[in-house]
């Protein structure tokens, strides 16, 4: 796919995270993983990862996400300092692309250090929206069920596309979830 198609694929910022107006209850929030790209992509490409690495990381990577992200949002919600957050997200989307291109498996402990790394970011993300939302205990109901949708998604696509090929499909899924990490990345850094 030329990268002009990917680029008009991601046409939303990153920086769109940030709320200004009220958001609604659990539609908002489980609409809002499955309509921001960049939540999307990364959700996606941490559940195509685990499932890529194989054994435990089919579980722990997708599980460990949600948890860690609820203590981003909290520190989003309390309005904590955290500099660097869309960055922080579009790299998330880079490194996970890179990780699934290259067939990365590093020992289960390193993947879930990153893993968790990425999931303050988001988590903060969306914890600032949680004041704005007019039900914060149904956005976020509905925003990690949403979430572990996506991750479940993602480990089936690559259960599925793992052995074809040598994987090579997989690896390419990876490439693309690379290249938008590349356009948040650009679109962050421009932004700040």
């Amino acid at each position: 796919m030329p990268f002009g198609f990917v680029g008009a694929c991601f046409r939303i910022s990153a920086a769109a995270h940030i709320a200004s107006t009220g958001s609604g209850g659990f539609r908002s929030g489980f609409a809002h993983p499955l309509t921001g790209p960049d939540h999307f992509l990364a959700m996606f490409a941490v559940g195509l990862w685990g499932a890529q690495m194989g054994g435990r990381p089919v579980w722990t990577l997708p599980v460990t996400f949600p948890l860690i992200m609820v203590a981003g949002g909290a520190a989003g919600m309390f309005g904590l300092p955290l500099p660097g957050v869309e960055i922080g997200i579009a790299l998330s989307i880079l490194a996970l692309g890179s990780a699934i291109t290259f067939a990365w498996h590093p020992a289960e402990w390193t993947a879930l250090c990153l893993i968790a790394a990425f999931a303050i970011c988001h988590g903060y993300a969306h914890g600032a929206e949680l004041p704005f939302a007019a039900d914060p205990a149904d956005y976020i109901i509905g925003f990690v069920l949403a979430t572990g949708l996506i991750h479940v998604f993602g480990i089936g696509v690559g259960l599925a596309l793992n052995k074809p090929l040598g994987g090579r499909l997989a690896r390419g899924l990876g490439v693309l979830i690379g290249l938008g990490g590349v356009y948040f990345l650009v679109t962050a850094l421009s932004a700040a």
